[in-house]
């Protein structure tokens, strides 16, 4: 009786764990990652001396200032937060951030592979010495100032704040909005106050954020059949609750 019981209850937790695979099975697409870092990794490795400068006369007349590294670093949590989020609640608008991230993050790669750039505007010594600078100092350590447009800090925030904007988890939201909004303005200005992006990569990200917008979130995602789109046939479970 008891050896009974305890195959019952491995059954049940065995029926479980295929249900919440089942459920949460759109998690492959974020394998894209693994190909993003080794593609981006291995950029970050050749690009190093031979590249385009990227560069504009307004990049020179905009001052570095430490303090924007705080917006730079909220960049992680931000995307992350949007990312796990519509993963568990709302499974369209996830697929439309990952395609919205996914498409421009392989845009990126591609522009920089076919065109190796990057910039001088970074600079050679602090005016103020803080924890800030100090974290700008390990950050200019970490990222090579070469693979830069269109800006993916800039292209990912814009897409991030577009998908709570344009979801209805987030319609009467209205602090989370606002937060999104400021935290979105101050993660762009970051990438120009740190010398980390010319103004020109900021205009290329929006560029591509706009044509990404009308694809993914207005008239030729609208084109594409509710049924494939919403993914809304019915399915029977993996397994049922056992009695």
């Amino acid at each position: 009786m008891q050896n009974r019981e305890m195959s019952t209850k491995r059954e049940r937790a065995a029926a479980s764990l295929k249900n919440l695979v089942f459920q949460y099975r759109h998690a492959w697409v974020l394998s894209y990652f693994i190909i993003y870092v080794a593609w981006f990794a291995y950029l970050e490795k050749t690009v190093t001396k031979k590249f385009h400068i990227i560069t504009m006369p307004v990049d020179l007349k905009i001052p570095f200032c430490e303090y924007f590294i705080i917006p730079y670093m909220l960049w992680f949590a931000y995307i992350a937060f949007a990312i796990l989020y519509f993963f568990i609640y709302n499974k369209e608008d996830y697929y439309k951030l990952c395609a919205f991230l996914f498409i421009g993050m392989t845009v990126f790669l591609i522009v920089s592979t076919i065109y190796p750039n990057g910039h001088y505007l970074r600079p050679l010594e602090f005016a103020r010495d803080n924890w800030c600078t100090d974290l700008v100092r390990w950050l200019y350590q970490t990222d090579t100032s070469t693979n830069l447009f269109p800006s993916i800090h800039v292209y990912n925030s814009l897409g991030v704040h577009i998908a709570l904007m344009s979801s209805s988890c987030f319609k009467e939201k209205k602090i989370v909005r606002a937060a999104s909004t400021t935290l979105c303005i101050s993660i762009i200005l970051s990438t120009m106050f740190l010398k980390q992006h010319s103004v020109f990569d900021v205009i290329t990200a929006f560029m591509l954020a706009a044509a990404m917008y009308y694809v993914i979130y207005s008239q030729a995602y609208n084109k594409i059949p509710a049924a494939i789109r919403l993914n809304k046939q019915k399915k029977e479970p993996v397994l049922r609750d056992l009695m």
